[in-house]
């Protein structure tokens, strides 16, 4: 029995194993697995675990590993040593390698691999070379991983062409499934499992978000709130996304707020090659598009001046109680907390020193809800729901904005220090010129500007109220309609009551 838990025999031993892909045939984890087992079988040993580090680059230090880190920090309970399939599983960085194999020897642990006869003993000047040698070797290739993937990158850059991953909203068109990408294009979702398709369309995911955002005039909806509300709905994060479309398992990962909103002010959702955040431009001087937009250049720039850091940014509530940040105090205005089992609700302005509120307000969740629900319907159930959309105009705005933007980009890049040879100094001179002329000319074209605009739906509110997927939503409809709920403490009359700016 090769694997069974641990009897203190002095050779009960921890299984490594580690892949930077796991699609990767080499090392696959089958052939890993046989490989430990012969080994441990040579050692007279038994497995009590398998530390098994998938999609982990061999950079990463053993020490911080998800799987075998604990294990070296000694957070796993007792072991009498480690074994690999190959020194290049334990890590591809010499310092690393060379750290755990002396952690297990000042330990008194076992250190073992496939290949190499009996355990390590790094005392002993020959096994010791030898285990340098291999740790070099791994660091090696290694680095010669890493030139190949940079060298790649720069000629795909130069010819215009994608390389490295994708960014959300996009996926890679290939012929088959072994070829080179033959263009990029909007994701619809075309390509996820037939269950999840029409959820995981992540181009109209994108686009919703952005309209939300641009949308809300209460700056109640943020790239945070929306992040839960995608998690929430059970969206896959961006990084799931790529693995599913991949082909691989997703890991369950949230959806990050600040990741979001890299994204949506990123050029890159315009359709752009990108290198280090910035648009690749060409020989006429404008950035390379290599796939359609998810929208247009004046929704970018709203984008970005709509997501712009605040001075003193208000924190949206981003859970999904209906009644947060919408509830308060009749007494003292402060906003009331959920609490207790049953929930309910209650000012804690006494409790934090900041009043002298007593009695303090307190009413069950369950019973405010009900009554707030049923009041806004009533009042607002039949209207007709707008929508707050971008009108893109003409066109001529977005080319204007776009062509001011390569020529803002071209002069940055001159005065950075870029186009000084006399070669380069002419190709700059004549795209800035053309840049130039192309701006005269579409400035004298009528221009109808792009701008937010509000259209009927055909929805009611009541039937949008319904359809959401949480209360996390329907509270994001409260704020739109500038509804506010004051308590009072029992026998007030009224118990509670709700207000909306456009009923005042």
């Amino acid at each position: 029995m090769l694997e069974r838990p641990y009897d203190g025999c002095g050779r009960c031993l921890v299984a490594l194993r580690r892949l930077s892909r796991r699609s990767d045939a080499s090392q696959s984890p089958e052939s890993q697995r046989d490989n430990v087992l012969s080994a441990v079988e040579a050692v007279d040993g038994h497995i009590i675990a398998w530390a098994d580090d998938w999609e982990v680059s061999g950079a990463t230090d053993p020490m911080t590993r998800p799987k075998l880190g604990p294990w070296l920090r000694g957070e796993m309970g007792p072991y009498d040593g480690v074994i690999g399939a190959a020194v290049d599983r334990i890590g591809r960085n010499l310092v690393d390698c060379l750290n755990t194999g002396y952690r297990m020897r000042d330990e008194g642990k076992l250190l073992v691999t496939y290949g190499h006869d009996g355990p390590w003993d790094l005392d002993d000047p020959s096994d010791e070379n030898q285990f340098i040698a291999q740790a070099w070797g791994a660091q090696m290739e290694l680095r010669s991983m890493q030139r190949r993937n940079r060298d790649a990158v720069t000629k795909a850059r130069d010819s215009g062409r994608k390389y490295n991953s994708h960014a959300y909203g996009y996926r890679y068109v290939r012929i088959h499934h072994r070829a080179g990408i033959d263009h990029v294009a909007l994701d619809h979702g075309e390509t996820m499992p037939d269950d999840i398709r029409d959820m995981e369309d992540a181009a109209k995911n994108m686009r919703t978000i952005a309209r939300r955002i641009l949308a809300d005039q209460t700056d109640e909806i943020t790239p945070d709130t929306e992040a839960a509300r995608m998690t929430r709905a059970g969206h896959l994060s961006p990084q799931d996304h790529r693995r599913v479309l991949n082909g691989r398992e997703p890991k369950g990962s949230p959806w990050d707020g600040t990741a979001l909103r890299r994204m949506l002010i990123s050029e890159a959702a315009l359709g752009y090659l990108m290198h280090k955040e910035r648009p690749v431009v060409g020989d006429d001087g404008k950035p390379i598009r290599i796939a359609p937009p998810l929208w247009n250049h004046a929704t970018h720039v709203a984008l970005v001046k709509k997501l712009a850091p605040k001075t003193s940014p208000k924190r949206a509530q981003s859970g999904e109680h209906l009644l947060s940040s919408v509830a308060e105090c009749g007494k003292c205005d402060y906003r009331l907390y959920r609490v207790g089992e049953p929930v309910s609700m209650t000012c804690r302005s006494c409790q934090k020193g900041l009043t002298d509120c007593k009695p303090a307000p307190t009413i069950r969740v369950h019973i405010l809800e009900q009554g707030v629900t049923a009041w806004f319907l009533i009042r607002f159930g039949k209207h007709k729901l707008m929508e707050t959309v971008y009108d893109p105009g003409n066109g001529v705005e977005e080319a204007l904005a776009e062509a001011l933007s390569a020529r803002t980009r071209l002069r940055s890049d001159r005065e950075a220090g870029l186009y000084e040879d006399e070669d380069e100094a002419e190709w700059y001179r004549s795209r800035y010129a053309d840049l130039t002329a192309e701006i005269k000319k579409l400035r004298a074209e009528p221009v109808r500007p792009a701008g937010m605009v509000t259209r009927p739906t055909g929805r009611t509110v009541a039937s949008e109220w319904a359809a959401a997927a949480d209360d996390g939503v329907r509270r994001q409809m409260l704020q739109e309609f500038g509804v506010t709920v004051k308590v009072w403490p029992a026998g007030h009359e009224p118990r509670w009551q709700a207000f909306s700016e456009l009923l005042d």
